[in-house]
């Protein structure tokens, strides 16, 4: 059996570009069991930008779970924007989990939009101020609340969402002095803590499509700008990922 995941981030929508992703959505159900929204909705985090996502988004005829992204937090909005993405029937994850049913089996989705702190050997440390232990103790809180989630889920199939990456692989285009602020091994810790079949991220615009973890698990940049489509579809079945 197969559980057909479509994924994008990055859509940043507002009023300008709202109905752009529309036409391909609405043959989602013919293609995809479930829509998954790797953060970045909007393009100032305001509640009337979260309108605008829930107009694209929601209705599809599949479920459709997000994480949030930076720029949905920018206006300080994030209650609102949750409550009106909810409201469309978007499951909103962070630091928690939720099971699917599906033709192929049940999906289990663990999101959260983690942080910034860079990768093994170039990674901000828990030293010195007060301002970068706080930095760190966000990372680390995040990246917790993930692994617990991930591991809460009982499933055929498990799948990580996250805005930032949890692997340098799919950085590869950024440049290097930005890696910090665009991912943290800590999040690929998490991910390797719990059978985990798939991790998928945006954030990283100018970044790479395909990575691994540490331990294995495949690792996916859907942002729009690398992905170049209204979405991607990954065939999790057995051993094998299209």
């Amino acid at each position: 059996m197969v559980i057909r995941i479509a994924a994008v981030g990055d859509v940043h929508l507002d009023e300008d570009v709202v109905g752009r992703f529309r036409p391909a959505l609405e043959e989602l159900p013919g293609c995809a069991d479930v829509l998954l929204l790797a953060g970045d909705l909007t393009r100032h985090g305001t509640e009337a930008e979260a309108r605008c996502v829930a107009r694209e988004f929601g209705d599809l005829g599949v479920p459709v779970i997000t994480v949030l992204g930076n720029h949905d937090h920018q206006c300080d909005e994030v209650p609102q924007v949750v409550k009106v993405l909810e409201d469309a029937g978007i499951i909103v994850l962070e630091g928690t989990g939720t099971v699917v049913d599906t033709p192929g089996g049940r999906l289990g989705v663990a999101g959260v939009k983690g942080f910034g702190g860079g990768f093994a050997g170039r990674c901000a440390s828990d030293f010195g101020e007060p301002e970068m232990k706080a930095f760190v103790r966000t990372t680390r809180e995040s990246a917790d609340s993930l692994a617990g989630a991930l591991l809460s889920l009982e499933c055929d199939a498990l799948v990580a969402l996250t805005h930032y990456s949890p692997v340098p692989d799919t950085l590869a285009g950024e440049p290097l002095e930005i890696y910090p602020f665009l991912g943290c091994y800590q999040l690929g810790q998490a991910i390797d803590s719990a059978p985990t079949t798939l991790a998928l991220h945006g954030h990283a615009h100018h970044g790479t499509e395909r990575g691994t973890t540490p331990g294995g698990v495949r690792v996916r940049n859907v942002a729009h700008p690398v992905i170049k489509q209204a979405y991607s579809v990954f065939h999790l079945g057995g051993d094998q990922l299209d």
